[in-house]
């Protein structure tokens, strides 16, 4: 039987209760798992104690292949019979614009249920992460019914003409670190298009997925078109992978797992594979920047969401001329944020913790590695407190382009400063990396910035700001940093195929 669960809030901010269920959400209903499945315990980031891996919110079953397959069933069906070509965009986009407004009608459920999983402030929560994901549902949304193929001029004897038609079946595994904006970045462009999808969640911070489950049936969509099935990677992940009538999988996480994923694609049926593994992103500063903006910037490129983000700006070179004065701001900046850190539903904190133990020590471990391989630590570079997996924000000077700190993606509020001269020097040594997600540069000079973008091999630049996308514009890596693009009119090519008509009007054989 589905068990539910209750968190009772009774902090600062947020005041309420929240009840979700815990099983797997298939074919429009919730079940268990066949074989009774893994039971994975989910913790509260921010209540660590000592060396253990701290409370335990709430326990989840995660599923495995018998199940995965359910839901491939399921999906197909309604792919088939009730979604896909079947239903309008027109129609498509409707229920998309409910499932947006029930998304608004909980944000501060769904805000709560994300700083108590990831142990984000819950004041980012609710201002950036719960209303980026309504603005992308409806966005998609708006897209539904204007997918549209073109007409072809070959010759008088012959009328051409393309269609973009959904894949079918998509898997789509998301990440921990930012579960509701994933979940409905991958889903809504997916359905918008016809598809019908089985979701993944991490199994470290599935609570805002299980929540909206239940909000796919209140928006009408039909059973099947939209199945969540918890798990871990060798699982689920695996599953979803190797499946030969899953038609797509859409995945963002770690290379090694991407690597993966196009193995069992190719070991499979060839399935369509979008990838975004993360990156190394370099935040450039030349001498003409405004200098507080810079370094507000920087900040923010690095330490949002704990450096939890895949295109954390770690690797900061600052120009010759204002290196001294910007180390000195970025430093004091950073021991002013140092001072924000504190428990995710306290008012005024704006640092919370990593979000498992596994990411804590994961990010302990690259600061020692930068100690031990001679950085010099200028400030932070030790955890925060007696409880929580709090890492004080860490800047590292003195370092070199060898340094696993320089070359490895950390995941965490660490980054190091660099001293450069030249645009050209400092052009090859971003470039000097397998990743290649993001750059931000901080200019004053705007034939520099537009000759920087050009330059830097990455799929999206910043010019003065750092993470500040938009859900219309696409997004997405060159090199190891993925395949693919998310969001924007180029993630429905992601979710569609092209098809070529060519019909005959007067050719006679």
């Amino acid at each position: 039987m589905v068990k539910t669960y209750t968190h009772e809030f009774n902090t600062p901010l947020y005041k309420g209760s929240v009840t979700l269920k815990t099983g797997l959400f298939i074919n429009g209903e919730w079940v268990d798992p066949v074989d009774g499945g893994d039971l994975i315990d989910v913790f509260d980031p921010a209540s660590r104690c000592g060396t253990a891996s701290g409370k335990v919110i709430t326990t989840i079953p995660g599923g495995g292949q018998q199940d995965v397959d359910n839901a491939v069933k399921a999906a197909k069906k309604a792919f088939k019979t009730s979604w896909g070509l079947k239903v309008p965009g027109s129609q498509r986009g409707r229920i998309l614009s409910k499932f947006a407004d029930l998304l608004e009608n909980y944000a501060d459920e769904l805000a709560a249920l994300m700083s108590l999983d990831v142990g984000k402030p819950f004041s980012s929560t609710k201002e950036f992460e719960v209303s980026t994901a309504v603005n992308v549902v409806r966005y998609f949304g708006g897209w539904a019914d204007k997918v549209h193929g073109k007409t072809i001029e070959t010759n008088d004897k012959k009328f051409a003409y393309t269609r973009h038609e959904p894949f079918g079946v998509v898997g789509e595994i998301i990440p921990w670190n930012s579960p509701l904006i994933s979940a409905v970045g991958k889903i809504a462009p997916a359905i918008a298009t016809g598809n019908t999808v089985i979701l993944k969640p991490s199994e470290i911070t599935p609570l805002t997925t299980l929540f909206i489950a239940d909000l796919f049936n209140d928006a009408g969509f039909p059973p099947g078109v939209l199945n969540l099935v918890n798990g871990y990677g060798h699982t689920v992940g695996s599953a979803l992978s190797l499946h030969p009538n899953v038609d797509k999988i859409s995945f963002t996480g770690s290379i090694i797992t991407g690597r993966n994923i196009l193995k069992a694609s190719a070991e499979s049926n060839l399935k369509s594979v979008t990838l975004e593994l993360g990156g190394k992103s370099p935040t450039i500063v030349f001498d003409d920047a405004v200098l507080d903006q810079a370094i507000k910037w920087a900040a923010h490129g690095i330490f949002y969401n704990m450096g939890q983000v895949c295109i954390a700006g770690s690797r900061i070179y600052v120009q010759e001329g204002i290196y001294d004065k910007f180390l000195e701001g970025f430093t004091a900046f950073t021991e002013e944020l140092t001072s924000a850190t504190g428990q995710p539903f306290e008012a005024g904190t704006r640092h919370g913790p990593q979000v498992s133990k596994g990411q804590f020590d994961r990010v302990m471990g690259y600061i020692s590695s930068g100690k031990s391989e001679g950085a010099k630590v200028q400030i932070g570079g030790e955890s925060f407190g007696q409880e929580g997996y709090f890492i004080k924000p860490t800047v590292f000077v003195d370092v070199k382009p060898s340094m696993k700190i320089m070359q490895e993606e950390i995941f965490g509020p660490v980054c190091a400063v660099v001293k450069f001269k030249t645009e050209e020097e400092v052009t090859e040594w971003a470039n000097d990396t397998t990743f290649g997600l993001a750059a931000n540069i901080l200019t004053e000079n705007s034939a520099r910035a537009i000759r920087m973008a050009n330059a830097l091999e990455a799929g999206v630049i910043y010019v003065n700001n750092a993470t500040a996308g938009d859900i219309n514009v696409p997004f997405g890596g060159y090199k190891q940093s993925g395949i693919g693009r998310e969001m924007g009119e180029e993630a429905l090519h992601a979710y569609t195929q092209v098809k070529a008509v060519h019909l005959n009007i007067g050719q006679v054989l």
